[in-house]
């Protein structure tokens, strides 16, 4: 999506889910504001928010967590983050858009190199 992300993962054991959030979000905005100071640093400058703990902010304050503990509910997200490309308009199939895991889920094809099963 061009201004959110759906994920699904699980959380290993000896591991909390708002620590690997935390340091999911925070690696990621890492990157991001590494590659945009060095390749598009106008870009950047609109994501500066000045605050006393953060220059920048790329990530809502409170991102929606939803705990899957049904196979009924898990079935509904991953349907639902594999239609969002379609339902806005950034592709025809939901297996055609580039950063979906809709194409594994029907070819078995792993471009992405980490994608496993729900069900392995």
């Amino acid at each position: 999506m061009s201004n959110h992300i759906h994920l699904i993962w699980q959380i290993q054991d000896g591991f909390e889910r708002d620590a690997v959030q935390r340091n999911f979000l925070k690696y990621v905005s890492q990157t991001i504001k590494r590659d945009l100071k060095k390749y598009h640093p106008k870009v950047l400058e609109r994501f500066y928010v000045g605050a006393k703990d953060r220059a920048y902010q790329f990530w809502e304050r409170n991102p929606l967590s939803i705990d899957l503990w049904t196979k009924e509910v898990f079935i509904q997200k991953m349907e639902y983050i594999h239609n969002n490309s379609v339902a806005a308009g950034l592709c025809v199939y939901a297996k055609d858009y580039k950063y979906s895991s809709a194409k594994y889920y029907e070819s078995g094809v792993d471009e992405f190199g980490f994608l496993t099963h729900w069900m392995a």
